[in-house]
């Protein structure tokens, strides 16, 4: 079976409130679709997320490097022949959304083909996962309102912190008041995006061992190598590379220097085939990880459930899967629904996933 066409649609959806963290802040999914056909009639979709701020691609450099470079590659090639696929995908540097999208949705083709849902191709762990919603940055009444409504609502017990801003105690304001409302009964971790600073870190993290958080993740630039790696070794809890180590190489390299101690996946960056190997490089490490969230619209939430719901490493925390409900609306013809604080995969071949032709034409951005 053979690649015939790659397309590219970009398409902007408003989030019905912004998303702020230290690196930058998101009022719109602007994305871009990606959709991969063969010679026989079978088409695999994707979605690329760009994040200027964190991997410096866009909307218009994901569609330009697919259009101009990477379609014009791959067409033609064996939809089953991924090694020489990720070799003339990987002659080019970046663009790991654009790349990870092309991935993903070969997968989705292999998955149609065989009549198997990719978690099962992937490894077929379980069959859901346990949910993380991610709160930005606000006050801690609103932080901690948003959480309740999110337990009350979808029985969400795990949530993901956002930290880094300065002065420190704004973001341990948030973190005491949501412990306090909340309960011991919650699970908290938080994420600084390179924020703070590595003595801020330090000091951040003696205080928030009272609050109890279970994990640490990018408080402070990586770049900060003395102070990183000062840092990590006295972490109480497990320290998580995220934007710091976005593929296999940089994992390694992490780990080995100290930089971390757990790992951020996201299939966003590195699609099913890199995560896989990124995920085998942890276990054989003894480093843990956990599923991360590219600010996933509802394509990309399933995409994360379908690997994390493979491995059993993978499984074994809760996954941010919970951020496409921060969208006005979503381009999935059945959308998918949090129950009881966990995310079921969907036991259709691929992805198991339709596009709705009438909300596309709604959002897309090149008409």
């Amino acid at each position: 079976m053979k690649i015939t066409a790659i397309e590219t649609i970009p398409y902007a959806i408003p989030y019905t409130k912004p998303l702020r963290f230290a690196s930058g802040e998101v009022h719109t999914a602007a994305h871009v679709l990606v959709r991969v056909r063969t010679d026989e009639g079978l088409t695999g979709v994707a979605d690329a997320p760009p994040r200027p701020f964190t991997y410096g691609e866009t909307q218009a450099s994901v569609t330009g490097v697919i259009e101009q470079v990477f379609a014009p590659q791959l067409t033609g090639l064996d939809v089953f022949a991924r090694e020489q696929v990720h070799a003339r995908l990987h002659r080019t540097v970046g663009n790991p959304a654009a790349k990870s999208a092309i991935d993903m949705a070969l997968w989705d083709i292999t998955g149609q083909a065989l009549g198997q849902p990719v978690h099962r191709l992937l490894g077929g762990w379980c069959d859901r996962m346990r949910v993380a919603h991610m709160l930005g940055f606000d006050t801690p009444e609103r932080v901690a309102a948003e959480a309740e409504r999110m337990r009350s609502t979808y029985g969400i017990s795990v949530f993901k912190v956002k930290v880094g801003r300065r002065p420190v105690r704004l973001d341990l304001a948030v973190c005491r008041t949501l412990r306090e409302v909340l309960g011991q009964d919650v699970e908290l971790y938080a994420d600084g995006n390179r924020g703070w600073t590595a003595s801020e870190s330090a000091a951040a993290l003696r205080e928030l061992d009272d609050i109890g958080i279970t994990l640490a993740e990018e408080l402070c630039p990586a770049d900060d190598i003395l102070g990183r790696r000062l840092l990590v070794r006295g972490s109480p809890v497990p320290f998580v590379a995220d934007e710091s180590a976005t593929t296999p190489a940089e994992v390694t390299r992490s780990l080995l220097d100290g930089d971390a101690t757990a790992i951020s996946i996201k299939t966003a960056r590195t699609g099913f085939t890199l995560s896989q190997r990124v995920l085998f490089q942890c276990e054989g490490m003894g480093a843990e990880v956990v599923m991360g969230n590219q600010i996933d619209g509802q394509l990309g939430t399933l995409c994360t459930l379908a690997f994390g719901a493979a491995h059993a490493s993978a499984a074994r925390r809760a996954g941010e899967l919970s951020n496409f409900l921060d969208m006005s609306d979503d381009l999935l013809t059945e959308p998918i629904t949090i129950t009881d604080g966990t995310l079921a995969v969907r036991d259709l071949p691929g992805l198991g996933v339709g596009i709705d032709p009438d909300k596309l034409d709604r959002y897309r951005q090149d008409r």
